[in-house]
């Protein structure tokens, strides 16, 4: 198994598309085999996982990603952080005070190896008293969602931005990031639950268009607080700057980010679910905002979509429809991570291979569809090609509500 780099790389990202050249992973582990039907909805999940299934696919998506760029795993860094003793009792302190621990647990934790405690606080720690009567089992509660990496942090330029998460079961991933960043990469962090404690923002609502411009969906999970920060944040430290908003569904829960429905796969191309351009279904009624910014000032204007929005802003861009043309397959795809695409560099991107009508789509519009497991076993090379998609398998990952970019916390881009 490959470790993660020892030494912190820079941290910059001004793009969605700029070429990759270090990300940030957490391989799904015995965590997500401490659900059941009975705790699955709390976790966020809408069913179980299959983990040997789980733990194939995702071999053949890190792969990808590790013969294209350096790669950081969060549980490496984690073990090598939990060395310090002041980050290792901070971590476990807060740990067992965000789950209402016992002071005799967090004494106990201190005592253990790095690595054992490393995979307690991301497995969680099982009650020894528990017996089958008993709803809950651990003590320390399983971090089952860390392996989407990109929502409790995400780089934004040259610092990062710990997000506040929306719901209990995820609040404790933050302190983990919080500790990665501050002492492993050592760069300055934003969290906007410290400017007012019920603003909210995620990841995979967070795309960095460009240097002057977020695009941001406001859903369930990243509300008009957490905007309102970072475009009071950005007003404060730019002349000029952008952040362009989409209004999104509160159900059903694949529409829970913005990157659900829209990615960018280069310069001049999007992937995009339909409805949400045309305001139809269950985007009827949605709105497109673009909060302007400019000499301290900051105005409000309606679009008719998130492209019209950008066309406006000077982009050149044209959207790939995911699904194809049927609306009906159109959901069915989005519901399995169809438009959530991940950007390895311009025209260069990954997703599920699963979807098959939005990879026909992409086909149209010029990207060579590469099989993951040919490039993971040397067979194809990315790199003799200008415009590609790696398609990866994903018939338990697209599950757990996610996809490619949700799977991603890119550290540093060209």
């Amino acid at each position: 198994m490959i470790k993660t780099k020892i030494e912190p790389c820079k941290v910059n990202v001004a793009s969605e598309t700029g070429r990759l050249r270090a990300v940030l992973l957490h391989r799904p582990g015995v965590e997500i085999e401490r659900m059941t039907p009975l705790n699955a909805a709390h976790a966020l999940y809408s069913d179980i996982l299959n983990k040997p299934i789980v733990d194939t696919e995702y071999h053949y998506f890190s792969g990808v990603l590790e013969k294209w760029t350096d790669v950081y795993y969060v549980e490496d860094i984690l073990e090598e952080l939990l060395k310090d003793s002041e980050v290792r009792r901070h971590l476990v302190e807060e740990s067992c005070d965000m789950d209402n621990c016992d002071e005799g647990l967090a004494e106990r934790l201190m005592e253990l190896p790095a690595d054992k405690l490393a995979a307690i606080l991301v497995e969680g720690y099982e009650d020894p008293e528990w017996n089958a009567e008993d709803e809950e089992r651990y003590l320390l509660k399983p971090l089952y969602n860390l392996f989407f990496t990109r929502d409790a942090s995400s780089t934004v330029y040259d610092r990062v931005l710990i997000n506040s998460m929306s719901f209990e079961v995820r609040e404790r991933e933050t302190l983990i990031y919080e500790a990665i960043f501050k002492h492993f990469f050592k760069v300055e962090r934003l969290n906007a639950m410290q400017w007012d404690r019920d603003a909210r923002t995620e990841g995979g609502d967070v795309q960095i268009a460009g240097p002057d411009l977020l695009c941001i969906g406001q859903g369930i999970r990243t509300n008009t607080k957490g905007i309102k920060y970072l475009a009071q944040t950005f007003a404060k430290e730019r002349e000029r700057f952008n952040i362009l908003v989409q209004e999104l569904p509160q159900k059903p829960e694949s529409f829970i980010h913005l990157d659900m429905v829209f990615t960018f796969l280069g310069k001049h191309q999007c992937m995009a679910f339909e409805p949400m351009l045309k305001k139809t279904g269950l985007f009827a009624g949605k709105d497109t905002t673009l909060i302007s910014i400019e000499g301290g000032k900051i105005s409000y204007t309606k679009f008719p979509n998130i492209i019209k929005g950008l066309e406006h802003l000077g982009w050149d861009i044209e959207p790939v429809v995911g699904g194809g043309s049927d609306p009906w397959v159109q959901l069915r795809e989005q519901w399995h991570s169809g438009a959530n695409f991940f950007s390895l560099g311009d025209g260069k991107v990954m997703g599920y291979r699963r979807n098959t009508h939005t990879i026909d789509a992409l086909d149209k519009a010029g990207f060579a569809v590469l099989k993951a497991e040919d490039i993971v076993e040397g067979r194809v090379n990315m790199a003799e090609y200008e415009k590609f998609v790696a398609a990866f398998p994903g018939s338990e990952l697209p599950r757990a509500g996610g996809g490619a970019r949700c799977m991603t916390m890119p550290i540093w881009r060209e």
